[in-house]
């Protein structure tokens, strides 16, 4: 068999064997995401860490100019060598498949938290109801604590790089109560594509090959302190969306800082609304009247912000990711985002979250 035959086989192979490891989360648990894996992260966030700007994005920009230089030559190769091009791109792909996995990708397949701090799944409307109404009392109270006018919306007062590095106290307490989520080697970043990302409609993301929480710089302060903790959590090897959300809220409410807190619990009172609009609409207008308007105003910021950008490509990369979820162990798509709801509603049905 000829050389240029063993990548795009080799592809094939990690597929298999991929599919095969999904019925072997303890041992992923146990030998990668709690073993390789920590010495691979530690080691990235240090050396990448050091650079107050976004290594992982200017390293995709390179590449993306360099596959459209490479399909730029071949344009007029392509009926003539398709085959050889065609190998040339699994090849490539091949490789980039194996190190994404390597790097971080095979946390995809480890142990669920459901499983792994004995969370039941499943919550009634009631369950629901009980949870909303504490987070709003919550909400309300650090709200009103932090303006001191109900009708005022909540201005943060610190720069991004401050945040980056006060969530690290969020983490630092939350570790003392579940020592797996303990973080070390801060390397979280304001992205240079955060203006793309939101076109796109995200928030942020992690760059799997340098560890780097990647952060968009654009979107109103409100929502910054959780989504880089949300990012901090994949960085710790949890790649399921809704876990993220689950133990980037953990941290937030955990902090010491109550705008740092306040990000936390509005994030999480967002969810719950989002949730009853879609299962009892009276409910959920009864509930709303409930809330500060200082409150309300601040997810009225948020909402316009992300109305101003949408776009087909909004669309079109949330159609692309849904996919991508799918295709990673999280068959719910974008939908797996809501599951933090279950983990967050029975976790605190059997831990204090400081309500």
């Amino acid at each position: 068999m000829q050389s240029k035959y063993y990548l795009p086989i080799f592809l094939l192979v990690q597929i298999i064997f991929l599919k095969t490891l999904a019925f072997f989360p303890a041992f992923v648990e146990n030998y990668y995401s709690n073993g390789l894996y920590q010495t691979i992260s530690k080691t990235a966030r240090i050396t990448f860490g050091f650079f107050s700007f976004s290594i992982g994005d200017l390293a995709y920009g390179i590449l993306v100019a360099l596959i459209i230089k490479w399909f730029w030559k071949r344009r007029k190769t392509w009926k003539q060598q398709w085959k050889n091009n065609l190998l040339t791109v699994l090849s490539f792909l091949s490789v980039l498949y194996f190190v994404f996995h390597l790097l971080w990708g095979i946390n995809y397949y480890r142990e669920p938290l459901f499983e792994k701090m004995t969370i039941s799944r499943d919550y009634t409307d009631a369950d629901l109801l009980i949870f909303t109404k504490k987070l709003i009392s919550k909400t309300n109270a650090l709200q009103h604590q932090i303006t001191k006018n109900d009708s005022l919306k909540v201005i943060f007062p610190y720069t991004q790089e401050a945040v980056f590095k006060m969530n690290l106290k969020g983490y630092e307490n939350l570790s003392k109560q579940h020592i797996f989520f303990t973080y070390k080697n801060i390397s979280t970043k304001k992205s240079l594509f955060s203006l793309p990302l939101t076109y796109m409609g995200f928030s942020g993301y992690l760059n799997p090959f340098t560890n780097e929480a990647q952060v968009n710089d654009l979107f109103p302060m409100t929502n910054f302190p959780l989504v880089t903790a949300h990012e901090m959590a994949h960085q710790l090897g949890y790649a399921s969306e809704s876990e993220c959300n689950f133990v980037g809220f953990l941290a937030s409410i955990k902090n010491e800082d109550i705008y740092i807190q306040y990000s936390g619990y509005s994030f999480a009172l967002r969810y719950c609304l989002s949730n009853w609009n879609r299962r009892d609409e009276k409910t959920f207008k009864i509930l709303l009247k409930s809330i500060n308007p200082g409150i309300i105003k601040n997810y009225q910021e948020t909402e316009a912000f992300w109305d101003s950008y949408q776009s087909p490509i909004d669309t079109a990369f949330h159609a692309f990711y849904d996919q991508y979820l799918k295709a990673n162990q999280q068959s719910e798509g974008i939908d797996s985002y809501s599951k933090f709801l279950n983990l967050l509603i029975n976790y605190s049905g059997k831990e204090s979250l400081s309500f």
